[in-house]
């Protein structure tokens, strides 16, 4: 490549950090690639959690972008009504290598019709809201369809990472970065997904987030109805 491989994270208000930090952790560690960070504003973006990020790029000056990553979390439900970011979205999407997302980051790209006749995945507790976008939903860590690539829930994001470097590096390069990151998995419990925790535990969960859920459920519906709309506009 005559310049470095960029990649831009949207940073936003109350994301999930792990969906871009993980990732983040992976890029920043392949060769001859810069990572920026993207909001609207250079002001210091607050996690869900309570971690304090700082921007490192606007809208209005984003550097040219081979990989655009929206990642997930509390913050996206707003995200999938601003239209601001969804144009910004649309416009980096006609000119990058590759759109992609963590978490329920995918959603927004659904929301932008982004995602429209793609197989794709989410979080596994809202999985199912990317088909009101026109999306298939796939219950894998991580899903490639063309030059769209999506990442699961959270911790999958680490996984999307490396596929994303293997893909443009070769598996030698992301095998060499998952080794010195000692991404080497060994789990306590095998309750992270809903196949591998017992009914009771992943009742819980859903009790737990069902409320949440059906918020975020309503507003897929209304940006669904959006896609709609503009699908029939001549």
């Amino acid at each position: 490549m005559s310049r470095p491989l960029t990649v831009g994270f949207l940073l936003f208000p109350n994301l999930t950090q792990l969906d871009l930090t993980g990732p983040y952790e992976v890029f920043v560690r392949a060769p001859y690639t810069d990572v920026h960070l993207i909001w609207k504003t250079l002001d210091p973006v607050k996690a869900d959690r309570g971690l304090g990020l700082l921007p490192t790029a606007t809208f209005a000056d984003c550097p040219d972008l081979d990989v655009i990553c929206v990642p997930g979390g509390p913050g996206q439900i707003a995200l999938m009504e601003d239209e601001e970011t969804l144009a910004f979205l649309r416009q980096q999407a006609q000119k990058v290598r590759l759109v992609t997302s963590v978490c329920t980051g995918s959603l927004v790209l659904g929301a932008a019709g982004l995602l429209q006749g793609y197989r794709a995945t989410s979080h596994w507790a809202s999985l199912d809201q990317l088909a009101l976008l026109g999306a298939t939903p796939v219950a894998e860590r991580v899903v490639h369809d063309r030059n769209r690539i999506t990442g699961a829930g959270v911790t999958s994001g680490i996984d999307f990472a490396l596929h994303v470097v293997s893909e443009i590096y070769g598996e030698e390069a992301a095998q060499l970065i998952q080794l010195h990151m000692e991404y080497d998995p060994a789990p306590p419990f095998f309750a992270g997904s809903p196949q591998s925790a017992s009914p009771a535990l992943l009742q819980a969960a859903l009790a737990q987030s069902a409320a949440f859920v059906a918020k975020r459920r309503a507003v897929t519906e209304r940006a669904a109805a959006a896609l709609h709309r503009s699908d029939k506009q001549p």
